[in-house]
């Protein structure tokens, strides 16, 4: 399974957040590199972030769920 990258934070509680809301809906988001960027200081930002990640078959709908989600309320 391809994974794809939808969400880089350089905060552990950014990416969980985004991690619990897109399981909530039912994706399957995986969080990588969060345990290197809390065991060295400076490794979140020098390895590029903390990825949110799901299957490559759910990337579009994610994006769309996370975009529509950032819109303000009419």
């Amino acid at each position: 399974m391809k994974l794809v990258t939808i969400f880089q934070a350089f905060n552990p509680m950014d990416a969980q957040l985004v991690r619990a809301r897109l399981a909530a809906a039912e994706f399957h988001p995986v969080v990588s590199h969060e345990l290197s960027a809390l065991s060295t200081d400076g490794y979140a930002l020098g390895a590029g972030g903390i990825l949110v990640q799901v299957p490559a078959d759910e990337a579009d709908e994610v994006r769309a769920f996370l975009a529509a989600d950032d819109a303000p309320p009419t």
